[in-house]
């Protein structure tokens, strides 16, 4: 395929960036805590121990939240020391409770799915599991908008100058 191998050269360099490093490991931080949502909301639902998708959904996405809030602020975005109220914690929540609200939407569903046709708890827990997996996906996606809307030019600076720096320590 004509263009291919520049197409890859092209999304190595990327990857290599300071900026592609960065969506690497918020990517990876993201892959984490679905993960964690997921295998919470199976033993959560699954086993009975919270008998509502929804409830069940809303527990097992708070529970996966902490796990990423730490992993993207020391991993993704390289913070330490003590968290920050108003310019860490609560934004971070604000966005945590936006994507709980799009997994009860996809809870929501899956119930009423479950029963209109009259679905196993077996069957009505994989659908739970696939409607938050789903939802999540859609949040991350619409996120990823955003931010990228919200801070495109602010990345490119900072990227700028960064990809500066290193140059000025390698060389």
């Amino acid at each position: 395929m004509p263009g291919m191998p520049g197409t890859i050269e092209k999304a190595s360099e990327w990857a290599h960036s300071h900026q592609g490093r960065k969506m690497l490991r918020y990517t990876m931080v993201s892959v984490i805590s679905t993960a964690v949502s997921f295998v919470s909301l199976a033993v959560l639902f699954g086993l009975k121990i919270i008998p509502s998708q929804v409830e069940a959904t809303v527990t097992a996405n708070a529970i996966a939240t902490v796990p990423s809030y730490y992993l993207n602020r020391t991993w993704a975005w390289g913070k330490s020391g003590r968290s920050h109220l108003t310019k860490e914690i609560l934004p971070f929540w604000m966005m945590a409770c936006v994507g709980i609200v799009v997994s009860i939407g996809g809870a929501w569903v899956a119930k009423h799915i479950s029963l209109h046709y009259g679905l196993s708890h077996f069957w009505s827990t994989i659908l739970v599991l696939v409607a938050n997996v789903l939802s999540f996906g859609i949040f991350w996606v619409l996120k990823l908008l955003l931010f990228n809307r919200l801070f495109h030019t602010e990345l490119e600076e900072f990227e700028e100058h960064l990809t500066a720096e290193e140059q000025a320590a390698a060389g």
